[in-house]
């Protein structure tokens, strides 16, 4: 297992770090659905079923669109 560092804006406009741990590198919509469940822990589990099939990563696009969080990198802990 490697360790992953996901870098994202927050709806303050404040840098975070979120340490993610995982065989390969997470994707964009993974790392949304980590930073989600990390700032909305009760959202954690909510369906996005207007965007299903219609958007390649609809957790990223409804963080952007309606929180302000923005996912800057994805990379691999030193």
């Amino acid at each position: 297992m490697k360790d992953w560092v996901i870098t994202f804006v927050d709806q303050k406009g404040e840098r975070t770090s979120l340490p993610f741990t995982a065989e390969l590198e997470p994707s964009i919509e993974e790392a949304a659905r980590l930073i989600r469940t990390h700032l909305f822990p009760v959202l954690g589990e909510l369906d996005l079923n207007d965007f299903q099939d219609r958007e390649p990563s609809p957790t990223a696009k409804w963080l952007k669109e309606q929180n302000g969080v923005e996912i800057t990198a994805i990379t691999e802990a030193p």
